[in-house]
């Protein structure tokens, strides 16, 4: 093991195979407990369609009615748990928001002073559900599934989807990821939302479990505030040939982390007696907020 590299965030050594690929911070003598995924390589593979979500599923980055797996596509991990040969990638402090211009004077800190990587770490609250990789936490309401990871999921009502009696449906859902993860390049929260929601419709309530929808409604397009951010979400009440109808919401924000990223938080909830009601999923919007230990990078832009 050599001593002469950098501290840095690095290829984690310790990576199974198994969900994403993460950094871990290297203090320039030993692998330290943080870890990130890295802001460049977030990736997302869709597993299964449906309101539904799948038991075996950790870690989330999904959408209203569908779950997706955050999954690097580099390949196997590295066993090894020597210490890294490569320039490490900057700190915490230089990779949030500020762009070239920003603070930080390029150095490597090999000598461990400046900011140590906990402080840009999001944490994992009791009651929420928290997207680590978008720096926001959801509220679970009580008798409420929630997941967290590199991508938020909270579920509710778990039920045999009508069209594939094997899949797993859910009478509610919101879940969250970065809009880079959902292949959106959309520059403004207004944008993201209106492109999103025809592709959270049919995830949510498309395809062979519904056998697809056969009309919409848009109900809501307009901004709101989440999480302290101006963003805008847009509401359809659509209408499928088998199964139930339900509603389906995109909502685009700036994340907490950084003004530049914008998080998408994507919501599914069926029309039926035994589903919740809309006013939730209101409640739930509101509760949102920026994922505690996760920095302040954000800010609305004027």
């Amino acid at each position: 093991m050599t001593q002469t590299s950098p501290p840095g965030w690095h290829p984690d050594p310790g990576y199974t195979g198994f969900g994403p690929r993460q950094e871990r911070w290297w203090d320039g003598t030993q692998w330290t407990d943080h870890l990130r995924v890295p802001p460049a390589a977030v990736r997302s593979r869709r597993i299964r369609i449906g309101a539904g979500v799948t038991a075996a599923v950790v870690v989330l980055a999904a959408v209203g009615g569908g779950v997706y797996l955050l999954n690097d596509d580099s390949g196997g991990g590295n066993d090894s748990a020597s210490a890294p040969s490569a320039s490490p990638s900057p700190g915490p402090d230089r990779q949030r928001g500020g762009g070239p211009g920003g603070g930080g004077n390029g150095d490597d800190r090999g000598d461990g002073g400046g900011e140590s990587p906990e402080q840009d770490q999001p944490e994992i609250e009791k009651g929420y559900a928290t997207d680590l990789a978008s720096g926001i936490s959801i509220p679970v309401p009580d008798g409420w599934k929630g997941e967290s990871g590199m991508g938020a999921g909270v579920t509710t009502g778990s039920y045999a989807c009508p069209g594939d009696t094997d899949e797993t449906c859910v009478r509610g859902g919101v879940f969250s990821a970065p809009a880079e993860a959902l292949k959106l390049t959309t520059r403004t929260a207004k944008a993201t939302a209106e492109k999103d929601i025809e592709a959270n419709a049919e995830a949510s309530y498309g395809e062979k479990i519904y056998g697809g929808i056969t009309s919409h409604e848009e109900l809501k397009s307009e901004a709101v505030t989440v999480a302290g951010q101006q963003g805008y979400r847009v509401r359809w009440k659509v209408v499928t040939k088998n199964g139930d109808d339900g509603y389906v919401e995109s909502l685009a924000f700036p994340s907490p982390l950084a003004k530049d990223m914008l998080v998408v938080v994507r919501s599914g909830f069926d029309i039926n007696a035994k589903a919740p009601a809309l006013s939730v999923l209101d409640d739930m919007t509101k509760g949102i907020k920026a994922a505690s230990g996760g920095g302040s990078g954000g800010g609305t832009d004027a």
